[in-house]
């Protein structure tokens, strides 16, 4: 009896302990998966804020972008209405829209007294919008091409002295309209003691209002000249470049890209843009070829247009007439392979006519002739 006892205290003894086992092993794997469906459920309510949170912060932007635009629409009202007291033209209307050329019709006989103070027709110029647009005659590939974003800033000086307040104007809108903002530093009115009464209170009160902080002007209390006056810019400015204009220019698409990108590879080069013609009776832009520039001997500038088909500079065959003199085939000779007047003909690649050829053959095989008969 007694060991029948044992072994049924053991087996009971071992059950429970099995069951506990079991037991437990339950509750453990009971607490593991409580643990993931906790995290689980953290993680989805995390997404589900963070879905919430995009969907009211895109509620919130639009929102915000939807009165901005409204804003805009009420600040530019505001700003559009300070030409029309001097009776100038803002925004998409107006004439001479696209570039093209515009007239008055029998308007036009009452400003023929603005042409001899002008030297244009001012009174179309008052008609013509500020913001009117031009055409992009940059060539195709131009148009492709992309820019560093690290460009320096730059500082736009104007020189005027007596221009029309409505050219002005427009070369001041056309600069903040097509340059970039994080780019266009400054604009810098040099005024070298015009005698105009509208340059004076019109203009102050103009760009004072309409570019508060970005348009400086810069009065001379007497007549300075043209680079004087640039002088006077080039002090006032405070971008690590500066670029000089006319007080009658209109600024295109993408030009200050590609110059900003020269100054940031060598930053002692002076830049030259390529410049298009607005013609004086109708503002009309007109597209000049692209040329190269650069300065005579006289200092004087020089627009140098590529041909389509450049010539060899040494010819491969010789042919000549017979009847030339020994000085005459030297001369020729030097001339086409390059080995004399190299300093011009090369550099400028002058294709000379034959007359022209003819004269300066005559002329010099003179000399030599001269000069080997008296050695």
């Amino acid at each position: 009896m007694a060991v029948a006892r044992k072994i049924k205290t053991l087996l009971t003894v071992n059950i429970l302990v099995f069951v506990g086992i079991i037991l437990f092993s339950v509750y453990c794997r009971i607490q593991d998966r409580s643990e993931e469906l906790i995290q689980i459920g953290r993680i989805a309510d995390q997404r589900m804020r963070a879905r919430n949170g995009k969907v009211s912060n895109l509620v919130d932007r639009q929102s915000i972008l939807h009165r901005l635009e409204k804003l805009e629409d009420v600040v530019y009202n505001q700003l559009n209405g300070l030409a029309k007291p001097m009776g100038l033209v803002e925004g998409p209307g107006g004439l001479g829209q696209g570039g093209a050329a515009a007239t008055l019709g029998e308007e036009s006989h009452d400003g023929e007294g603005k042409y001899e103070e002008y030297g244009y027709n001012a009174q179309l110029s008052d008609r013509i919008s500020l913001d009117r647009s031009i055409p992009d005659y940059r060539p195709k590939k131009c148009k492709q091409l992309t820019y560093p974003e690290d460009l320096s800033q730059i500082s736009v000086v104007f020189i005027f002295v007596n221009e029309a307040l409505s050219v002005i104007l427009r070369s001041v809108h056309s600069v903040v309209n097509h340059t970039p903002a994080h780019l266009l530093k400054e604009i810098i009115l040099v005024d070298d003691n015009s005698d105009s009464v509208e340059l004076k209170f019109n203009l102050d009160q103009y760009v004072n209002k309409r570019y508060p902080g970005l348009v400086k002007i810069v009065r001379n209390n007497k007549r300075e000249g043209l680079i004087r006056a640039r002088i006077h810019g080039w002090n006032a400015a405070t971008a690590p470049v500066v670029g000089f204009f006319d007080a009658h220019v209109e600024f295109n698409t993408g030009w200050a890209e590609p110059i900003l990108t020269r100054m940031k590879e060598d930053h002692t080069r002076i830049i030259l843009p390529a410049i298009d013609n607005i013609k004086y009776n109708t503002f009309e832009v007109q597209q000049y070829a692209n040329a190269a520039h650069g300065y005579n001997w006289g200092l004087w500038c020089m627009y140098i247009i590529p041909p389509q088909e450049l010539t060899c500079l040494m010819n491969c065959g010789w042919l000549w007439d017979m009847t030339y003199s020994f000085a005459d085939l030297l001369v020729w000779v030097l001339w086409q392979t390059g080995l004399g007047f190299t300093g011009f003909s090369v550099t400028l690649n002058i294709t000379m006519t034959k007359r022209l050829r003819k004269a300066l053959v005559n002329a010099i095989s003179t000399i030599v002739s001269g000069l080997l008969r008296a050695v």
